[in-house]
């Protein structure tokens, strides 16, 4: 295997989304650097922390009918029944819900939960408070997305943040959908939540570390009491 190869496979390829603003750094660094060379250094790691933000690391998604896959990276921050907002069409009765935090280090590329059809898209304007508060699945600025899934509908709400200025969605109402396939991003540090249907029980805690793709937030085909767990 060449040298090339190897950095290949084990480099983390970044989003297409990330491309534009690699140029801008990447010309200010430049200009920066000829000009006065402390704040080109300064630029350039500013351009390396947008390449680091951007990267889109391959997933193995675990495939059976029922399990519930966490969308994105981060820790989870809220878990319980929550009344889903009015845009996705989820009814006015409390669901099971998972709420996945991601501060500015975690990975930003958002995936599907479960394979279906993408049933709705409902964005909503609204403000930037710290997306780790309970309040910040009414107040802040969302785009929800309701997948029609053999399971039944399951929202996933991308959620703007503090930072976040920039919803990004990739999919289309009517197109169907893998489960852990890209469907969405969120700039810079943002939360989704996932409502499940009525009876379902997640099987992750408060604290935990979710990685978008990977981790089991719920199994829709088991019908066992949910899962305790300990810190340590």
């Amino acid at each position: 295997m060449s040298l090339l190869d190897t950095l290949r496979n084990d480099l983390t390829p970044i989003h297409r989304e990330g491309y534009p603003f690699l140029l801008i750094g990447a010309v200010v660094s430049g200009l920066l650097l000829w000009l006065f060379q402390p704040l080109g250094w300064i630029a350039l790691l500013i351009t390396a922390w947008i390449a680091y933000f951007f990267r889109d690391p391959e997933r193995v998604t675990p495939l059976r009918e029922g399990l519930v896959i966490a969308p994105a990276d981060g820790r989870v921050c809220l878990v319980g029944p929550a009344v889903p907002p009015a845009e996705l069409g989820l009814g006015r009765e409390p669901l099971p819900r998972v709420c996945i935090f991601m501060n500015v280090f975690d990975v930003h590329v958002n995936r599907a939960p479960l394979a279906g059809r993408v049933a709705r898209i409902a964005y909503r304007p609204g403000k930037f408070l710290s997306a780790d508060l309970d309040k910040a699945s009414e107040d802040n600025e969302r785009n929800g997305v309701v997948l029609a899934t053999a399971a039944g509908l399951v929202g996933v709400v991308q959620i703007a943040g503090l930072v976040a200025r920039r919803i990004v969605c990739f999919v289309r109402e009517g197109e169907e959908i893998a489960t852990g396939e890209r469907f969405g991003l969120i700039r810079f540090g943002s939360r989704v939540d996932v409502y499940f249907p009525a009876g379902a029980r997640p099987l992750v805690a408060e604290g935990q570390r979710a990685v978008a793709g990977e981790t089991v937030l719920a199994d829709l085909a088991y019908s066992q009491p949910p899962a305790s767990f300990r810190i340590g």
